[in-house]
This record gives structure tokens, C-alpha cells and sequence, in this order.
């Protein structure tokens, strides 16, 4: 059997399918469309925490982020579901897509805020969510996305180490396709306010906190 916190191989892992997953509906938070490509002016970053339903909800009050959604990044099955993701047989791991406005929070502003808000020296597991669907991760989609991530964690670490903390296992990588996450799954802690939510930081401040470009 497939280990929880073992990576699959492309040759091991699901399929999936030709059609993906749509939502209709508006954002519950942000009550504006959030399904599709990201707008024209706006930025996206990548990021995976955890379960998702609590990373998501971490973004909803950063200044400048206008919209998020959850899904499947980093795996190589086509529009997994989430029961396939769960089974650590797509390689993905839960993802967060947070789409902000670039003239009013960096892309390192948020990338703070993403290593703030959780452990990311836990390696296959987020606290008691354990497999590869909850690693750590960021996705960059440019080069410099890659280097301020880079700088950032390197930041970060060096934080963490004098804390007491591991080092750093978040994954650095190119973003792959963005798989939307099913419906029900998107602001999951809107519609259910008392649902799980895992995600805990460290109590460790970045070097520079959350702040404007």
C-alpha cells in the first residue's frame, strides 16, 4: 500500500478525467465571481497550508486580497476530486489560490502571511492532518514570485531555527494547472462558521510583516 506521506509517481498515480469542476455561485465572503482565470491587473499566488478550509479563511481579511478559492495543485491527476486527493494517489496537496491587487500588498506581503500562518517545518502533515495532500507548499507562476518566496523562507528559517523550530520543508515549485476543489469546499468556513479548521501558526514573526508594496 500507498504510504500517507509518500509522494506517488506519475506512473502510480489516478487519471482523473477530461471534465473539471465548476461552480457557479459567488464568492461567500467577497460575494463576486471567483471561479475562472484570474482578472486583468490582478495577481494570484499559490500557496498550500494544510486543510484547506483554513488556509482559505486565513486570506479573507489581507488588504488588497480580492478573492480566493481552494483546490488541487502539485499532482499530476487531471481534475482530481477531493476523495481522490485524500487518498494520496494524485500527488496534489490542498491549495489556496489568493488573488490580489499588486498596487496595494506584494506578493511578499502575502508570502508572509503564508509562513506566518502555519508550521511549515512539519514536512507530509499540517498538525493532525497527516499525508501528502497536506504538505506545505508554494506554486510561483514567474521568476520573481521564485525569488521572493526564496527570500522569504530563507528569512524565515533562519526565525525558526532560533525559536527552536526545524528547518523549513515547504515545497518551492513552478505552479502546475490549477484544479478547482468541489463546490461545498469553497469558503467552506462561511457556510459552516463552527467546521474543522487545522491551521495554526507557529507564533514566529517574518523578519518584516504583513505590509503594503
Amino acid at each position: 500500500m500507498q504510504s500517507p506521506t509518500e509522494m506517488v509517481s506519475a506512473e502510480k498515480a489516478l487519471p482523473g478525467r477530461d471534465e473539471p469542476i465548476v461552480t457557479n455561485r459567488n464568492h461567500l465572503f467577497f460575494n463576486a465571481p471567483f471561479y475562472g482565470p484570474v482578472p486583468s491587473g490582478l495577481e494570484a499566488a499559490y500557496v498550500a497550508m494544510g486543510c484547506f478550509w483554513g488556509a482559505e479563511k486565513a486570506f479573507f481579511s489581507v488588504p488588497g486580497v480580492v478573492s480566493t478559492s481552494v483546490g488541487y495543485m502539485g499532482g499530476y491527476t487531471m481534475n482530481p476530486t477531493y476523495q481522490e486527493c485524500c487518498s494520496g494517489l494524485t500527488g496534489h496537496t490542498e491549495t489556496v489560490r489568493v488573488v490580489f491587487d499588486p498596487t496595494i500588498v506584494s506578493y511578499e506581503a502575502i508570502i508572509r502571511h503564508f509562513f506566518e500562518g502555519h508550521d511549515p517545518t512539519q514536512g507530509m502533515r499540517q498538525g493532525a492532518d497527516r499525508g501528502t495532500q497536506y504538505r506545505s507548499a508554494v506554486f510561483f507562476s514567474s521568476p520573481e514570485q521564485e525569488r521572493a518566496v526564496r527570500e522569504v523562507a530563507a528569512q524565515y528559517e533562519d526565525r525558526l531555527l532560533a525559536a527552536g523550530f526545524g528547518k523549513i520543508t515547504t515545497e518551492i515549485s513552478p505552479a502546475r494547472e490549477y484544479f478547482f476543489a468541489e463546490e461545498y469546499h469553497q469558503q467552506y468556513l462561511v457556510a459552516n462558521p463552527n467546521g474543522y479548521c487545522g491551521i495554526g501558526g507557529t507564533g514566529v514573526s517574518c523578519p518584516v510583516g504583513l505590509g503594503a508594496s
